[in-house]
């Protein structure tokens, strides 16, 4: 079995409104990754995401450029041991 990795990521921008949340949703459950997405009350919009790095990874990458009329300035990332086992993903509000 391979390790968990979880990464932390914030995103800053126009990333509120834009399906942001959903779309990240849909890249996570294609690539079997875990944890949750949800908007912060100062605009931005965060993620835990859990699984294989590389499929972490391309989750991260897809929310550095966002979906169809988001713009992302900032995508901060922060690889982390897993803060807990998440199953599924989830979009929170």
């Amino acid at each position: 079995m391979k390790e968990t990795s979880e990464a932390r990521v914030v995103v800053s921008g126009r990333v509120q409104g834009v399906f942001f949340r959903a779309s990240t949703r849909d890249v996570a459950v294609r690539y079997g990754v875990r944890g949750f997405v949800r908007n912060l009350p100062d605009g931005r919009v965060e993620a835990v995401l859990q699984g294989d790095r590389g499929a972490v990874e391309k989750v991260v990458a897809f929310m550095r450029e966002g979906p169809p009329g988001a713009y992302v300035e900032e995508t901060d990332i922060e690889w982390r041991p897993p803060s807990e086992v998440w199953n599924g993903f989830l979009v929170r509000r």
